[in-house]
């Protein structure tokens, strides 16, 4: 179950970056981040006041919060800044590959959460894949080198990594539900993210001239890319391993192919070679024990 919904994280991430386009620059990172988490907070609230919350006790929520605060807040800052500096491709390309490894070595080292050499092989498989269709699909686009940004890119990586090895700890032992552990973490994100509007005098209402049309795209995206997004996750993390979990996560790239497709996108040859070779990684990963932590 976790692997399915891990992939169910990466389809609806996939999807919901195609509609957060349709945004256009009517918001900034910050502002993005801050109304998509602030939506997402009030959907998973009343679905709380219907669904019995459980396993709240004082360490697992003080944990889930700086999950989220380090993982959602300071991450996806991050990963924003990273993508004003480096563009959008080298972004990917730092953040996606770097997650999934960093998050294997944290889970080893900290939570004693090991894979097996076959399940190595198949996270090797679906970066490498990865990589390659994020390289074949930008291969036209340059950006200037800057330092800074490859760094924000690492800073991102290194974030999610422990904020996916903190949730897995967590949601592991099997007390605590979903919906409560991705309210709890999109909370911990705002406690950094709000201050750190007001730090930067951000505003945070949106610049939206046709707003009939922005929000509503914008919503739905939030609904997708966010709410039943770390819903998702979490239910992952509950049933799978963290490194498993975040490198199936990382074919949200390879999905994108798909959704474009529906939309009536032309593929090259090389990234539907690339998209086969990275299903052989999956199916790897899914056959040698996603489901057991050792």
């Amino acid at each position: 179950m976790g692997v399915f919904a891990a992939l169910g994280t990466a389809l609806c991430w996939a999807i919901a970056a195609r509609l957060f386009v349709g945004t256009g620059n009517a918001f900034s990172p910050l502002t993005m981040n801050f109304w998509k988490g602030l939506i997402s907070i009030a959907i998973l609230a009343a679905v709380l006041v219907f669904v019995q919350p459980t396993g709240l006790t004082t360490n697992t929520v003080l944990w889930l919060l700086l999950s989220g605060f380090i993982g959602i807040g300071i991450g996806d800052t991050c990963f924003f800044k990273a993508l004003q500096s480096i563009g959008d491709s080298q972004a990917v390309l730092v953040a996606e590959t770097l997650a999934p490894l960093f998050t294997a070595l944290f889970a080893m080292a900290f939570i004693g959460e090991w894979i097996t050499w076959q399940q190595w092989i198949g996270v090797a498989v679906v970066l490498l894949s990865v990589d390659m269709v994020i390289k074949a699909r930008k291969r036209s686009s340059t950006h200037v080198f800057a330092t800074s940004g490859y760094l924000y890119g690492v800073g991102a990586a290194l974030c999610q990594a422990v904020g996916a090895v903190v949730s897995r700890d967590i949601l592991s032992a099997g007390e605590i539900d979903a919906a409560s552990a991705a309210f709890l973490r999109l909370v911990g994100g705002m406690f950094f993210v709000v201050p750190f509007i007001a730090l930067t005098k951000t505003k945070f209402m949106p610049s939206i001239e046709n707003g009939s049309r922005v929000w509503p795209a914008f919503v739905v995206a939030t609904l997708l890319g966010t709410t039943a997004a770390i819903y998702l996750q979490m239910f992952a993390f509950a049933y799978a391993k963290a490194a498993v979990v975040q490198t199936l996560i990382a074919t949200s790239a390879l999905m994108s192919l798909g959704v474009a497709w529906v939309l009536g996108e032309k593929a090259t040859k090389a990234t539907v070679v690339w998209s086969a070779i990275a299903l052989v990684g999956v199916a790897i990963l899914v056959s040698f024990g996603t489901s057991g932590a050792h």
